[in-house]
């Protein structure tokens, strides 16, 4: 069964980095393993932020780009998201998922609140 435990959320500052980190177990990450970071804001669907595609490529919303980093561990089963220059509109729940024989699983998310 697969399990992904986010870690890393807490409150920060306005221009402040967080790095968060999901841990995964039954699953075995590879290079091509197709992971990523989502979030949910308050009253806002849930979006994707940066992802690892089924290619082995990153791709980043927009909103995020040049200031979020999306980074794997295959030997720890640990994916990462560096988050640099904080905004106050980054508050969310961030969600680890991944991929498995066409079936995506779920965290349950890390709350990271940006304070202006």
């Amino acid at each position: 069964q697969v399990q992904l435990v986010e870690s890393g959320g807490g409150l920060v500052q306005a221009g402040g980095s967080l790095r968060l980190s999901c841990a995964a177990s039954g699953i075995s990450f590879n290079s091509i393993t197709p992971v990523g970071w989502y979030r949910q804001a308050p009253g806002k669907e849930r979006e994707s932020v940066a992802v690892f595609t089924f290619g082995g490529t990153t791709d980043y919303a927009d909103s995020v780009k040049g200031r979020f980093t999306i980074s794997r561990d295959n030997t720890k089963n640990t994916a990462y998201l560096q988050m640099n220059s904080l905004k106050p509109d980054d508050t969310a729940v961030y969600y680890c998922s991944v991929q498995q024989f066409g079936v995506r699983h779920w965290g349950k998310g890390t709350l990271v609140t940006v304070s202006s």
